[in-house]
């Protein structure tokens, strides 16, 4: 079996998310024996769709009229595409629709959680939907002191520092205009945030919100991804106040690095994320003031072991063994 995995544009999502979880798929393939190709020019047996823009529904029609099996990626949902980008709520409704119509190609959709499932299922689809995670590569977030060490000097924070970490894009979704609002209410803390958008492409308050200027604040833009590991591994506690995710990694990579965490208690993390088991979750300002203080004075249990088995169930070679499971029902079919 030979799989093509074909995402347009990759230069521009490389830096998301989606960047990171096409680059799981590849190492998940790998674990499998699994060979694949880049090239849709190439000979396969089943073509793996990462994106929705019109080289990938051109490919999946030119795929159809030979009969080459599809397995379409749900990566991107019309809720979490709200509250993002400039016009994004107002062209959301045409976007759902565009969607819908890719992932339609698809004779099998893989979405990385249930919750993106029942989304995708009360689209009106048809073909079997499967929640897979995007994975995680366990044997690379792993815990040091070396790596926590490069992080605080790389910043300029002390041993006595307590650091509160963000990751993700420049978005109102990502709940970046909350982790912001606690900086300023816990000035004893340290805030930083990882992750960048292009200002343009972002409404003006969300522009306006990334120039705040705050003695314990501050916004490097994108880093690469060992500095990401370096941050879980140096910070006190990892903060997700996102409003909506298909699936979230960060979190998983969180899990992962044993890194206390809090994140906000919506839909996506409902299956799997449990509060006050393996994770803590807050919904207000209030709450995330209040159970952050409780994380870093010590008087909230530590869940981190609990949440280090969550992230080995979606180590990246499990996820390969259920591609792989994905793509052979659609050769038979």
């Amino acid at each position: 079996m030979k799989v093509l995995l074909y995402t347009e544009d990759q230069k521009l999502i490389s830096e998301s998310g989606l960047g990171k979880a096409i680059e799981h798929q590849k190492i998940a393939l790998e674990s499998q024996g699994i060979e694949y190709t880049l090239d849709p020019s190439d000979t396969y047996d089943v073509a793996h769709i990462n994106y929705y823009l019109l080289k990938s529904v051109l490919l999946a029609e030119r795929l159809k009229e030979k009969n080459i099996p599809i397995v379409y990626h749900a990566h991107s949902t019309e809720e979490d595409f709200r509250n993002s980008f400039v016009l994004s709520n107002y062209v959301s409704p045409a976007f759902k629709k565009w969607i819908v119509h890719c992932y339609q190609y698809g004779d099998a959709i893989i979405t990385p959680t249930p919750y993106s499932k029942r989304l995708l299922e009360g689209y009106g689809l048809t073909a079997p939907i499967y929640a897979i995670s995007n994975g995680i590569d366990t044997s690379f977030f792993t815990r040091s002191d070396e790596q926590a060490k490069v992080f605080r000097e790389t910043y300029g924070f002390s041993k006595e520092d307590k650091v509160i970490l963000g990751i993700g894009l420049y978005l109102e979704r990502k709940g970046i205009l909350d982790f912001i609002e606690l900086a300023k209410r816990m000035p004893e803390y340290k805030f930083i945030w990882m992750g960048y958008t292009p200002l343009y492409a972002v409404p003006k308050k969300i522009r306006e919100a990334v120039k705040t200027q705050l003695p314990n604040l501050q916004f490097p833009g994108y880093v690469e991804q060992h500095m990401i590991r370096n941050a879980l591994n140096g910070c006190d506690l990892y903060i997700f106040p996102t409003y909506e995710e298909t699936e979230g990694i960060p979190i998983i990579e969180a899990c992962a690095m044993k890194t206390k965490s809090l994140i906000r208690d919506i839909g996506v993390f409902e299956d799997w994320l449990i509060d006050g088991e393996n994770i803590y979750k807050a919904t207000t300002l209030d709450e995330f003031y209040d159970k952050a203080k409780g994380i870093l004075n010590g008087e909230l249990p530590d869940l981190t072991e609990n949440a280090f088995e969550l992230a080995k169930e979606r180590d990246i070679k499990v996820i390969g063994k259920q591609l792989k499971a994905v793509y052979e029902s659609v050769l038979k079919k």
